[in-house]
């Protein structure tokens, strides 16, 4: 070949070169421009799903959530069912990070979840993981609740209160984790946050008191919750119950030694009072009727005073509303009626006439607000329902999942969703 021919043959080479490198950049060019002018019928959906429990997990706690995080779209299902094929009713959070199971599920016990997820243009995706429940644990912790289920209906300040028991919860971390498995959901919806007041007293209450006639559904979503400590949540509970659509309130005034009932906005009853004295104040602040007895006995020896000493007592009461757990109450007091409206004789009860006490008991429901002003010392945290003796902003600060100033499980401060 000549010299010529060898040229010739190089530059029809190159001229190749550049159109086959041409023809691949455009192609290129295509695939970054979504499909446009393209047929994209082979692509793999935009979606990395990542699912936990991981495939073939062990140990895994029945208070189990199925965590999902779709990156580059959003999960449009997830099924689980146990080895038989039973499935598992449950829901997504509101924010949408898991999908949460109706009701603990079975331990040692195998499960099947499956989890699907679409990019923007619909392409779908689906991950399969299988994993088994722990063994049931023997060091479990104890709650309860403060309300019956679909038994009665409450006054519109009832907290939501839940009660702790063996231990009860310790430290910031296991009061977050216990936190947000205390799932409330309120017909109509009413922005509220949990408040914790010790380790073993967390209450839930709305930014204003409940709207008359609210439903309420609360779960403590704590059967086999690992609380980090080698102890475990003893039970799930599930109440239903609802707020009245009445609106009852009493405030005493120690100015005035008065009590007055209103409802409805509209004063309905108005009595003198006597108060705690001086050695022996009642409280002030916003409380709660926390239990209504027709008939009980005071005895100052349940809390170290003998009934024989010259401050002790022991004493048949009618018509009493507790307010606080170290033993405040509203109650009949026919020993004071010459005092009620005049001075302070009791050791920090209100006092009223038997026929007002009565008239009160009545009238008033578990949940409704007593409001005492004036008094020499304040109702401290916890001592009751005192869920609206706070501001809503300090109340929103003693949620263990506050961040940047806004408390909730990862949905604010509306409530969070109970799964269906």
């Amino acid at each position: 070949m000549s010299r010529t021919q060898i040229r010739r043959a190089i530059a029809a080479a190159a001229a190749i070169t550049v159109v086959l490198a041409g023809g691949a950049a455009c192609s290129k060019d295509k695939n970054s421009w979504n499909g446009q002018g393209g047929d994209d019928g082979d692509k793999k959906a935009a979606v990395d799903l990542a699912v936990t429990p991981a495939e073939a997990a062990t140990d895994v706690p029945v208070s189990a959530e199925i965590e999902v995080k779709a990156t580059g779209g959003k999960v449009s299902e997830v099924t689980l069912a146990d080895s038989t094929g039973a499935a598992v009713t449950g829901a997504m959070r509101a924010d949408g990070t898991s999908w949460v199971p109706a009701s603990p599920l079975k331990y040692t016990t195998q499960y099947k979840a499956v989890v699907k997820a679409a990019d923007e243009k619909g392409k779908a995706v689906e991950k399969t993981v299988n994993f088994t429940t722990m063994a049931r644990p023997g060091n479990r912790m104890g709650a309860q609740i403060f309300m019956s289920d679909n038994i009665q209906t409450y006054g519109q300040a009832m907290p939501i209160v839940v009660e702790f028991r063996n231990g009860g919860v310790k430290g910031k971390d296991q009061k977050a984790i216990v936190e947000k498995r205390l799932f409330v959901t309120s017909e109509p919806a009413q922005e509220g946050v949990w408040h914790w007041d010790s380790d073993i007293q967390v209450e839930y209450r709305p930014k204003e008191y409940w709207q008359p006639g609210t439903q309420l559904k609360v779960r403590l979503g704590l059967g086999g919750l690992p609380l980090g400590d080698g102890r475990f949540g003893e039970t799930d509970i599930t109440i239903k119950a609802g707020i009245d659509k009445v609106r009852r309130s009493i405030e005493v005034d120690n100015a005035t030694k008065q009590l007055v009932a209103t409802q409805d906005g509209q004063v309905v009853k108005q009595m003198p009072v006597s108060l705690g004295k001086t050695a022996n104040p009642s409280m002030s602040g916003t409380m709660v009727i926390i239990e209504r007895l027709e008939k009980t006995v005071f005895d100052s020896s349940t809390y170290g005073v003998p009934a024989n000493s010259a401050d002790g007592y022991r004493t048949d009461i009618q018509f009493a509303e507790r307010l606080t757990w170290s033993g405040q109450f509203i109650h009949a007091a026919p020993w004071s009626v010459a005092d009620q409206g005049k001075r302070n004789v009791s050791h920090g009860c209100v006092n009223v006439a038997t026929d007002n006490a009565a008239w009160v008991y009545n009238w008033t429901r578990v949940g409704d607000p007593v409001t005492v002003k004036g008094t020499e010392e304040k109702l401290p945290g916890g001592d009751g329902w005192t869920a609206w003796n706070l501001s809503w902003e300090e109340f929103q600060k003693g949620s263990a999942l506050q961040k940047s100033g806004t408390p909730g499980s990862g949905t604010g401060v509306t409530p969070s969703s109970s799964p269906s």
